[in-house]
């Protein structure tokens, strides 16, 4: 039975380590805003991992009688669906030993990048003017990938912790600021939807003024995340997992 000492210094190397796996998720998010103003743009406009506002597309193109735009939401609906399928299958539910950066979080991520290194070299043979068959392909593809990433980040078990919809952190950022928490109570919060929207920026302004940079706004965050992740795990399996932040 370890001593109170040893305890605490316990709980401060794995809170460290939150804080790390915390500005992996901002990495997460960059990544998540990027493709998400890729697909918008340059795929057809929808959306790679907003499945609210791929519904909402739906819903103006049956009232519209618009079937292609139908068809291109509908798509990124059910791709995403396949995508957090198989995140869950590569990741697997938060367990109560885990380490704060699970391996198997890692694998996931590495399935992930390989599937947008894929996608990215589609995107560079085809060039601009692809077609619309190409076009769904690829917001096909990086709607899997995210769907991957939304599930796999689940593992982590933390509360609040999202990289994709945003939704819910923007709303517990708003709740805790409004009851008294306080600004550094809302600073993963803060950072998160600051990647999101960065990502989002920069992948925009890429995809119009340089569309062969557009991908390494999402593949240099994803590498930087496995690069960095993976140095994680090994440094936690010897103590027990605290109360999700």
């Amino acid at each position: 039975m370890p001593g109170a000492d040893q305890l605490q210094r316990n709980d401060a190397r794995r809170a460290a380590q939150e804080r790390v796996r915390d500005r992996l998720a901002v990495l997460l998010a960059v990544n998540s805003g990027a493709t998400d103003a890729i697909g918008f743009l340059a795929l057809g406009g929808a959306f790679a991992s907003v499945m609210t506002g791929n519904m909402v597309i739906t819903g103006v193109g049956a009232a519209t009688a618009d079937g292609s735009l139908i068809v291109l939401a509908v798509s990124a609906i059910i791709s995403f669906v396949v995508g957090c399928a198989l995140g869950a299958r590569l990741a697997g539910l938060p367990q109560s030993g885990d380490p704060v950066w699970p391996a198997a979080v890692t694998r996931a991520l590495a399935v992930q990048t390989v599937l947008t290194v894929m996608l990215s070299v589609v995107w560079w043979v085809t060039g601009p003017e692809r077609g619309e068959t190409v076009r769904l392909i690829l917001l096909g593809g990086h709607a899997v990938a995210l769907g991957l990433q939304s599930s796999t980040v689940q593992r982590f078990g933390a509360r609040g912790l999202s990289t994709t919809y945003l939704t819910g952190t923007l709303t517990g950022l708003v709740v805790r600021l409004a009851t008294g928490g306080g600004v550094r109570s809302v600073g993963r919060n803060a950072a998160l939807l600051l990647g999101l929207i960065g990502g989002a920026a920069l992948g925009a302004v890429l995809t119009a003024k340089a569309w062969a940079l557009a991908p390494l706004t999402q593949l240099v965050p994803l590498v930087l995340v496995l690069a960095l992740g993976v140095v994680l795990p090994s440094g936690s399996r010897r103590f027990g997992r605290t109360t999700p932040s």
